[in-house]
């Protein structure tokens, strides 16, 4: 670990008392995924923060996705990525590809750096993720209608760290590719956890897309349509703010968006009053 990070650390960890209080025995689910899961540094810093939050006795989830590996393995067999709407076209090929890379490489690869603390699942496992199509065009792509929680309660329960790979299933066994923030929205709902936290490649929501000083740390879940009227909050951003307002609209207290690229962001936005990124939340007399 660079000194830098060492200073950095130090510094958490002084605010980090009450926050440990608040957080013990609650579960909190990150979506893993950007330059986060692709930086060897980086994804070392967030294995780390992941076994930190664990020792302390903090329920932690990890949900990844795994766009770009994905995307590796078509190339390899010839087969071009199509998306519409920021979801990938599935056919019966491309599915298997998905299964190999999510619930394969990727998946063990995180286990492995997680010391005998990560256990590998995915959505097909116990029917954790049980889904239906979402739409003929998108071929093997899954809405999810169901999370089966008892694999996760098992995991938790035994202080381990589950480590899902977002590919579901139907009743029928038909696997399905699941969208990894939609994934996380769900397993933190079907939860209850304290906290949802999605790791992205940007500082979080900006009033101004190209000041990063501009950042809006907070913001109460029935303020986001006018943002988006705004232009404020656009393109990409959306699905990935709307599965925020998702999971804090059923239950979970809050959902942040916080910037990847910084090490130890998870612990920054855990322990510390200033945060990391964007905070969704919803005022207690909102209906």
């Amino acid at each position: 670990m660079k000194p830098s990070q060492v200073h950095l650390l130090s510094e958490v960890m002084e605010q980090a008392h009450p926050y440990i209080k608040k957080y013990q025995d609650k579960i909190i689910v990150v979506k893993y995924g950007g330059n986060a899961m692709i930086n060897e540094e980086l994804k070392m810093a967030v294995m780390q923060d992941l076994l930190l939050l664990n020792q302390i006795g903090i329920k932690v989830v990890l949900v990844h996705g795994g766009g770009p590996e994905i995307s590796q393995g078509l190339k390899l067999i010839g087969k071009e990525s199509k998306f519409i709407n920021g979801l990938r076209v599935t056919d019966k090929e491309t599915i298997e590809i998905v299964q190999q890379m999510l619930a394969g490489k990727i998946n063990k690869s995180l286990v492995a750096l997680l010391k005998g603390k990560g256990i590998g699942l995915c959505g097909i496992d116990g029917q954790m993720l049980l889904c239906e199509p979402i739409n003929e065009e998108l071929g093997f792509v899954g809405a999810v209608k169901q999370v089966n929680t008892k694999l996760l309660d098992f995991a938790l329960n035994s202080g381990l760290i589950p480590v899902i790979a977002t590919v579901g299933v139907d009743e029928q066994g038909t696997a399905y590719n699941v969208n990894a923030d939609t994934a996380a929205s769900k397993i933190a709902i079907a939860l209850g956890a304290e906290k949802l936290v999605s790791m992205t490649d940007i500082v979080g929501v900006l009033k101004d897309r190209f000041d990063d000083t501009t950042l809006i740390p907070q913001i109460e879940i029935s303020e986001v349509n006018a943002l988006v009227e705004q232009g404020i909050i656009t393109d990409g951003m959306i699905p990935k703010i709307e599965c925020c307002i998702d999971c804090v609209r059923e239950g979970v207290k809050s959902a942040s968006i916080i910037d990847g690229r910084v090490p130890h962001a998870l612990l920054i936005e855990t322990f510390t009053s200033q945060g990391n990124g964007t905070l969704f939340y919803k005022r207690k007399n909102d209906e």
